[in-house]
C-alpha cells in the first residue's frame, strides 16, 4: 500500500501582512515565501469553507488584496 501523502509544511507567515498590497506582487511574494496555493477572489464571492493547508487566499478590490486569510 503507497504511503498517504503528506502536505508541505505552511508557511510561518502572516496573511495580514499582504492586505494592501497589489493583488499581482501579493501573489509573487505569497508564492515566493512557501503557499503552494494562492487563491483570489473578488469581494462576496462565494468559496468551499474546506481547509487546505498551504493555501492562502486573498479578496481582492480593485486591484489590491483588501482581506487575506490561511486555508
Amino acid at each position: 500500500m503507497a504511503p498517504i501523502p503528506k502536505p508541505p509544511a505552511e508557511p510561518h507567515d502572516n496573511p495580514d501582512t499582504y492586505v494592501g498590497l497589489d493583488a499581482d506582487r501579493a501573489e509573487r511574494l505569497a508564492r515566493d515565501r512557501g503557499w503552494s496555493t494562492v487563491r483570489s477572489l473578488p469581494p462576496g464571492a462565494i468559496i468551499t469553507m474546506e481547509y487546505r493547508e498551504g493555501r492562502l487566499n486573498f479578496e481582492v478590490k480593485d486591484g489590491q488584496v483588501a482581506r487575506a486569510w490561511k486555508g
